[in-house]
């Protein structure tokens, strides 16, 4: 219902955040509320979820899109709530949980509360190659090959920034990367064949 709220800050608590907002006082769980405290008494703008229950209605709230994107996609994983979702938040950064995932590292995954071994691979199961919408421009890399290989290959960097000059997003460059890794040609012909690859 609510994509996000801006107002001012008026409580920071233990569990939840009070934000101001045409003279109303919403009441928002936050993994960590005490990062709103630097914000105490100012204008900021806050990424909402709306959970609703047959007993119950509560908003969370997030600092950047991105972590409330996530939050959503740990509700959707069998044995985990709000709370839950929340104490992972709390306890890892974005990168860091998408990076267990994706590496099926359960035995990191169950450092967060709650999370045991069961409810780890359930993550892995449920989660597993479906982040990417998440996170595509902040953390890119956990969905690619290694920076490495490609670090000196000047031709592709400079063929990905023609592409980007000719209006191309950073996700449609992203999808035909891998085709053109490993080709021993010139920026000229990467071009071309990038623009085969997009028109097609």
């Amino acid at each position: 219902m609510y994509e996000y709220i801006k107002g001012i800050v008026t409580y920071v608590g233990p569990e939840y955040v009070v934000l101001e907002n045409g003279g109303v006082g919403y009441q928002i769980y936050t993994p960590n509320p005490f990062l709103f405290s630097k914000y105490e008494n100012q204008e900021i703008q806050i990424f909402t979820y709306q959970h609703v229950r047959e007993d119950i209605l509560s908003l969370y709230g997030f600092l950047s899109h991105e972590e409330k994107l996530l939050f959503v996609k740990l509700l959707n994983v069998s044995g985990i709530g709000p709370k839950g979702a929340l104490a992972i938040l709390a306890s890892g950064e974005p990168q860091q949980v998408i990076s267990a995932i994706e590496q099926e590292d359960d035995r990191f995954l169950t450092k967060f509360p709650g999370v045991g071994k069961k409810t780890a691979r359930q993550m892995i199961l449920d989660l597993k190659g479906k982040l990417q919408d998440v996170v595509p421009d902040y953390f890119p890399n956990l969905f690619h090959e290694p920076k490495e290989e490609m670090h000196h290959n000047e031709a592709l960097e400079e063929a990905i920034l023609a592409l980007k000059a000719l209006g191309y997003s950073e996700r449609e460059i992203k999808k035909i990367t891998p085709k053109l890794k490993g080709d021993q040609q010139s920026t000229d012909e990467m071009i071309k064949k990038a623009l085969q690859l997009l028109l097609k």
